[in-house]
């Protein structure tokens, strides 16, 4: 274990022999970190939370601080966060309220970039990049390879789809469908349609793109269509396609609407 002389290591904190702490970072009593991670100087990793293998964290940032909860009152809730994250400087991400469930989940392969956020009782999946200063509100959930552009605020309770684009200093404020992409501020959002780049890099087929770009065009630009019947009409159009179905099944468990104005509007 490589050890900052400087640094602030509380009894009760649990390092595996491999991780290398820096100068002047303090890690707090009931943190649990695991094999290859780096801690940057001045980090701080406080409260009950767990880090998986091979995490770099960066210098200056916030991990496992309670929630800005009015409601909390220091009951003792979690931050996990998985394996091979990269969380960089001035970073923040809190640790969970016992009405959100009682954890910030964070999963693994993901790039939180400069002066990111996420707030209590965030879903995290894996794959996911958030640019310099996005913001996730408390309890949003955000699904595996999304991308997050910079200057992104996300309205608390959102969901967040697979492979979504948003574009740099959006407002999001309804849940993203997955596959979409979307920029604009709150009022004046646009899906402007799916992320067919972004699925061809992860290899998905010229037939599966397909599909899914023509259940995007009945749902999202069929204005005489209410979004039950649309739905109904890509069930009944695009079939054996499992991205579709879970586009649908997205749009179906939504309660708080999504975002389906599109630039041709």
């Amino acid at each position: 274990m490589t050890i900052h002389a400087t640094a602030v290591i509380e009894t009760g904190a649990e390092l595996d022999f491999t991780v290398e702490v820096g100068a002047y970072a303090v890690i707090e009593a009931g943190v649990k970190i695991g094999a290859g991670t780096q801690i940057a100087p001045h980090a701080v990793v406080a409260g009950w939370t767990t880090i998986g293998c091979n995490n770099q964290i960066g210098s200056f940032t916030s991990i496992g601080t309670p929630p800005q909860d009015i409601g909390y009152k220091g009951e003792k809730t979690e931050l996990v966060i998985g394996d091979n994250n990269i969380i960089r400087e001035y970073a923040s991400i809190h640790r969970g309220t016992v009405r959100g469930g009682g954890r910030t989940v964070i999963g693994n392969d993901n790039l939180f970039m400069a002066s990111t956020h996420v707030g209590h009782d965030c879903r995290i999946g894996n794959h996911v990049i958030m640019a310099n200063v996005a913001m996730l509100a408390g309890h949003v959930e955000v699904n595996d390879f999304v991308s997050i552009s910079g200057l992104v605020g996300v309205h608390q309770f959102c969901r967040i789809g697979t492979h979504a684009y948003i574009g740099g200093m959006s407002g999001i404020a309804l849940d993203v469908p997955p596959y979409v992409l979307i920029a604009g501020t709150r009022n004046r959002m646009r899906v402007s349609g799916i992320n067919k780049i972004g699925l061809r890099r992860k290899g998905y087929s010229k037939e599966t793109i397909a599909k899914i770009d023509e259940a995007f065009r009945i749902i999202f630009r069929s204005p005489n269509l209410l979004q039950q019947d649309a739905l109904a009409l890509v069930r009944e159009e695009v079939r054996d396609c499992p991205e579709v179905d879970l586009l649908v099944k997205f749009i179906e468990e939504s309660k708080r609407g999504v975002v389906k104005r599109t630039s041709d509007d």
